[in-house]
């Protein structure tokens, strides 16, 4: 039986934007665990409502329901330990969790600034709403207001990307030789912004490029498959 794997899409169904569902798909694939997608919108909460709780991703495992795409990660080194691993070993695990923050305090702030009205022309109708509600509540302005200054901000969010960047020009993945969940999280940024914006977060002469390719191309193009945003 298939994992089933609830992962949050736009109003086309194919565009999968979540960096945290993005996670957890790398996860699975790497893992080799054959899995179900199902597209999940913001206000689709009762198609979510038995794991007691309102975000993607979930997964559903047999009789087991994980949210959270650290704990699912987790999880599917426990429960299929004979699988290859998402983290080599406590120090590994440990190491993913800093990425993890980092990720998300300094990465997916100035990612959001670039993509936010892009994103929010791609969602779902039904949803419209009830993402400009919540997102102005949480930056204490409206969309257009807050992605004021984008253009501006590309360079300096780009120079916040010096370390990604030096330790991949030292090493193909942040796993080492072969990627790791680190590498998932760091991508889910990434990707996150080429399904939802035409604006490369990216020159095209930055060593990145070829990081962020060799991910796309993974898992027989899992990343690539998922179109980009048309400019």
């Amino acid at each position: 039986m298939p994992i089933k794997l609830y992962d949050l899409a736009g109003a086309d169904p194919d565009a999968r934007f979540s960096p945290n569902c993005w996670r957890t798909r790398m996860a699975l694939a790497h893992k080799g665990l054959e899995t179900e997608t199902i597209a999940w919108r913001f206000t689709d909460k009762e198609m979510i409502a038995f794991s007691d709780q309102g975000k993607t991703p979930v997964i559903v495992d047999g009789d087991r329901t994980i949210v959270d795409s650290w704990s699912i990660a987790v999880y599917l080194d426990e429960a299929y330990p004979d699988k290859p691993k998402l983290f080599e070993g406590p120090q590994a695990r440990a190491h993913a969790l800093f990425i993890k923050n980092w990720v998300e305090r300094a990465v997916n702030p100035g990612v959001v600034k670039q993509i936010i009205l892009p994103l929010f022309d791609q969602l779902a109708e039904k949803d419209k709403a009830y993402f400009r509600e919540s997102r102005e509540a949480m930056f204490k302005c409206t969309l257009e207001e807050f992605a004021a200054g984008a253009e501006d901000a590309l360079p300096g969010f780009r120079a916040s990307l010096n370390p990604l960047r030096v330790t991949l020009s030292e090493q193909k993945f942040l796993g080492g030789e072969t990627p790791s969940f680190a590498d998932y999280i760091a991508f889910g940024a990434f990707q996150w912004a080429r399904v939802s914006s035409a604006q490369d977060l990216l020159e095209p002469t930055d060593t990145l490029v070829r990081w962020r390719q060799t991910m796309l191309d993974l898992y027989d193009g899992l990343g690539g498959k998922t179109p980009a945003r048309a400019a």
